[in-house]
């Protein structure tokens, strides 16, 4: 495989792209004032080739007729999680969703009812909060700790929070948008929690294949299989091959009873996958996508060098230790200076778009999550930028 070439600046302004064609309405940013969008969790990058020519396959055919049983997409996850992951799925265990969202959507509806307490890590994804708040769930925080910059469990805080209304409980894991992997001694604490008070796992691990060099992802599946009857995994190709237009993703449960609801769910809701996406998804679950993927990692560890570099260099700024993601988590509380004004200086004198910490929810009011999946010159320049919009801190 020919080396990927992710310094490559492709334009994405006017291509109904979220990332670059919405900050200007989200965050006041201009693309065409030389804007730089760090936000919306996709990369500037393009797909492995083998994604491209599945999708110019489908395309060549001419006829888009509603697509069956596809075979080929299923072994591709079985292979993926068996080679990358060390987890051996059956086929069957597989459920199709549209994406990621959908998918927590599909499990609250499938093992909770309206006014359940449903239970997030916060700081964390801000979609979770979005969705629960939706399906009319009660969102139930149990906030982070941190310990040597890093996120952990603060288990003794936490039971005290409990109402004992709680159903259901999403782990993300790799954690967004701290960036932790959790270790399988922590995995295993979250399970005996969840045995303890008799909770749903959902395990969102959309993150698993963007792991920095020196650590290891583990599968949940894997680490605590007696929880095999409480336990949904949530995984998808599309954060990890940049292919998120794709709206598809999957639910592995191995346990038929708790398949079974899910199941249920999404026929409720008459959600089934796209032509395109599934032949997206066998193309890049791969050995070619295998390859492109560790190129890929190997060259987000030199972006995340350089902005954890950058950043270090301004004083009152500091970026938690990136483990996995390419999303950097940035806190801003050394500087003394209220969010209002920290993010003006980041949108209005930098002009970048970073994601408000605060919509992650409890304990991320200090911070920004800033994406780095980008082309490098995009990654220095930001650091410049960064650098002398505080420059009366240096």
């Amino acid at each position: 495989m020919t080396r990927p070439d992710f310094d490559q600046i492709i334009d994405r302004v006017g291509t109904q792209c979220s990332k670059w064609d919405d900050m200007q309405a989200a965050y006041g940013v201009l693309p065409d004032d030389g804007g730089l969008a760090m936000w919306v969790a996709d990369m500037d990058f393009r797909p492995p080739a083998a994604v491209q020519r599945a999708v110019e396959a489908v395309a060549a055919h001419g006829v888009y007729g509603y697509p069956g049983t596809n075979p080929g997409y299923l072994g591709a996850i079985q292979w993926w999680m068996a080679h990358r992951h060390g987890w051996q799925i059956e086929t069957g265990w597989i459920l199709t969703c549209a994406g990621l969202v959908n998918g927590v959507a599909m499990a609250l509806d499938a093992y909770t009812q309206p006014g359940d307490g449903v239970i997030v890590m916060s700081p964390v994804y801000h979609a979770f909060a979005r969705v629960i708040r939706a399906a009319g769930r009660d969102l139930v925080e149990l906030p982070l700790a941190q310990d040597g910059g890093l996120y952990r469990m603060d288990w003794n805080a936490w039971e005290s929070r409990l109402t004992g209304r709680e159903k259901l409980l999403i782990l993300c894991s790799p954690h967004n948008p701290g960036g932790r992997v959790w270790t399988p001694g922590e995995l295993r604490q979250v399970a005996d929690f969840c045995i303890r008070h008799d909770l749903i796992l959902v395990s969102d691990e959309i993150h698993c294949d963007l792991v920095m060099p020196g650590h290891k992802h583990s599968v949940t599946a894997t680490v605590c299989p007696d929880i095999a009857d409480r336990l949904v995994t949530l995984t998808a190709a599309t954060k990890t091959f940049n292919i998120a237009g794709a709206h598809i993703g999957n639910a592995i449960i191995a346990d038929k009873a708790l398949r079974d609801h899910f199941k249920a769910a999404l026929m409720a809701r008459g959600i089934s996958p796209g032509l395109f996406g599934m032949d997206m998804v066998a193309a890049a679950y791969s050995p070619e996508g295998a390859a492109w993927v560790d190129a890929l990692v190997d060259y987000l560890d030199g972006n995340r060098r350089i902005f954890d570099d950058g950043i270090s260099a301004i004083p009152g700024l500091r970026s938690m230790p990136l483990q996995a993601t390419y999303l950097s988590w940035v806190d801003f509380s050394g500087t003394g200076m209220a969010p209002a004004e920290f993010t003006a200086r980041v949108e209005k004198t930098a002009r970048i778009a970073a994601n408000h910490g605060a919509t992650f929810g409890m304990g991320g009011e200090t911070f920004l999550r800033f994406n780095i999946a980008t082309p490098r010159a995009r990654v220095t320049e930001a650091v410049a930028r960064l650098q002398d919009a505080f420059a009366d801190l240096q």
